[in-house]
């Protein structure tokens, strides 16, 4: 971009980090550290009814602790794609329905004020979920609630168009909580997934596609890996999901913990 520009420095970039100090829960994250697999079962159920609160007190609705949890929970922007998982609505009907791999879905999050599209957007979804008794969208995204959310998920869903998300930090202390990202690979996703490892990959559409058209490509693949990857997973090889959740908290500190990022700062930005 400033390649033509005689006497600009360097550019170059840092990615963004969360402080794991502030986020991580001391009880679940001992049991992590430890490989406790008894205790990173019963801790992450402790911590989705602690989530379930918050939803029974917004939504009046009661969720189950031992039901896979998926959130999706960060700023509504319309690039971002909160109801990406909706767009196919006979599908995600079967989805919520299946009695076999039950499933329950959270939404939170804040447009900005005058973001009307976004707004909108966030009226749909709660609209559309309202008759759904096991689909919640809580309003507000502030430190307690995000708290709330990362640490009571089992599953951090984000869906955003690609090329357009700059980082997407939320993933970074929902993976260190025991809560396994499904992701596009954009943003910080790229430098930290591995597709089965430590996360869920969606692939994202051929680049030569319309808007339009991708959008319906990749809610296909959002489903595909949710249907035929993460819920029988999650409900029939526990041993499995246990070792990529122990896998995301370990590689995500200390890359894309805090510390890092400030060093960087001071060393490379700032030297």
């Amino acid at each position: 971009m400033w390649g033509s520009n005689p006497g600009v420095c360097e550019i170059t970039s840092i990615t963004n980090a969360q402080n794991k100090l502030y986020w991580k829960d001391e009880i679940l994250d001992n049991a992590i550290t430890t490989g406790n697999d008894q205790q990173i079962t019963s801790r992450k159920k402790e911590l989705k009814q602690l989530l379930f609160k918050e939803v029974a007190n917004q939504c009046g609705k009661l969720f189950d602790k031992n039901v896979l949890t998926v959130v999706w929970a960060r700023r509504f922007a319309g690039y971002k794609r909160a109801d990406l998982i909706m767009q196919d609505w006979n599908r995600f009907l079967s989805l919520i329905n299946n009695t076999v791999y039950p499933i329950q879905i959270i939404w939170a999050g804040k447009p900005y004020p005058e973001d009307f599209g976004a707004i909108g957007l966030f009226n749909d979804i709660i609209n559309r979920a309202k008759p759904l008794a096991n689909c919640a969208v809580l309003t507000g995204y502030e430190l307690g609630l995000s708290e709330l959310l990362k640490k009571g998920s089992d599953v951090w869903l984000n869906n955003p168009r690609m090329y357009r998300e700059a980082s997407g930090t939320s993933g970074m202390t929902a993976a260190m909580n025991g809560s396994i990202n499904l992701s596009i690979p954009d943003g910080w996703v790229p430098e930290f997934a591995k597709d089965g490892v430590n996360s869920f990959l969606i692939q994202h559409a051929d680049d030569t596609l319309s808007q339009e058209e991708k959008d319906k490509q990749e809610n296909t693949r959002l489903m595909d890996v949710l249907e035929k990857t993460v819920l029988p997973m999650y409900y029939k090889n526990q041993a499995q999901w246990l070792t990529i959740l122990k896998q995301a908290a370990t590689d995500v500190v200390p890359a894309f913990e805090s510390g890092r990022m400030a060093k960087e700062y001071y060393e490379v930005m700032y030297r």
